[in-house]
């Protein structure tokens, strides 16, 4: 555990800890938890940052004893750790059930008095697949403790759906299925502000949850329709047949467990709609706009 002390507020209203704070909602959450006066104490991996953070906190979340004594103080913790696209030889197991309990175990020794996490909406959706079960599986036991838990539920994030406009730039977007269920990403700067608004909120219910998604609800078709637009080409839009995914995907998990999993998530989340109450000021169409023109230039 290395401890890289930043600049630190006196009239700070308290310190939250963040793990996961190098990830997409977790640099977002430490920025907004800052502009609300916290000391934010970042948890990272050995030699990455986390701007804004008060604290720097190099620790390996998968070894309890890293974790000893990073949350004394904290009014609260929120757990962005999550296993994507790393290569990491880590498995699901291993960050989204151990390392989480292990912070877990660490604020209830501690004596924090809330712990947040995130999430997807609908869950049954994706009940046995890696990907969630055991983040599933974590925040079960996270109901079952002393601490007030926040399970904050999210659509999808607009980081996301750059694979959608990145399929749109190389000139045709598949979606699985006929295209139109729907869904409303939220953006990580909106979803940090709804993670902090119920992380500090005062006295609210033991155990809770929150779903939230952004301020538009589009189809996946009306989606790739936004890329094709901020690229100013003529759409051109491949429906898969669920099926398809579903017969090959599985000679795929042998040699590319990873990108097996992240598909067979994709491929369920992408067949039922997967919308939550709208929240937030950022829109897709825009995102999509400055990644067709990263310069800024007209």
């Amino acid at each position: 555990m290395n401890y890289m002390k930043e600049a630190e507020s006196h009239s700070s209203p308290g310190r939250v800890v963040v793990a996961g704070a190098t990830g997409y909602l977790g640099r977002h959450l430490v920025v907004e938890l800052a502009a609300r006066g916290f000391e934010v104490a970042a948890i990272v991996r050995p030699g990455k940052s986390a701007p804004g953070a008060s604290v720097i906190i190099e620790a390996q979340v998968t070894e309890p004893a890293s974790l000893v004594g990073v949350l004394d103080g904290a009014v609260a913790v929120f757990s962005a750790l999550g296993v994507t696209r790393q290569n990491d030889a880590v498995s699901y197991h291993d960050i989204e059930f151990q390392a989480n309990l292990n912070l877990l175990r660490e604020a209830e020794r501690a004596g924090v008095p809330r712990f947040g996490v995130i999430s997807a909406v609908n869950p049954e959706v994706f009940a046995g697949l890696a990907i969630l079960e055991s983040r599933e599986q974590f925040i079960a036991e996270l109901k079952t403790s002393s601490v007030e838990s926040l399970v904050v539920r999210a659509t999808g994030f607009f980081s996301d759906m750059s694979d959608l406009f990145d399929m749109a730039k190389s000139g045709r977007a598949y979606t699985i299925g006929n295209g139109t269920t729907q869904t409303n990403p939220i953006h990580g700067t909106d979803l940090a502000k709804v993670c902090a608004d119920a992380l500090v909120a005062v006295e609210p219910p033991p155990h809770r949850e929150i779903d939230t998604g952004g301020p538009d609800t589009y189809s996946w078709n009306e989606i790739a329709r936004l890329a094709f637009d901020a690229l100013g080409t003529r759409p051109k839009i491949a429906h898969v047949p669920a099926w398809i995914p579903k017969l090959l995907l599985p000679a795929l998990k042998p040699f590319r467990r990873r990108t097996y999993d992240i598909a067979q998530f994709i491929v369920h989340g992408s067949l039922v709609n997967m919308t939550a109450p709208p929240h937030g000021t950022h829109h897709l169409r825009d995102t999509y706009a400055a990644l067709a023109n990263p310069t800024g230039e007209p």
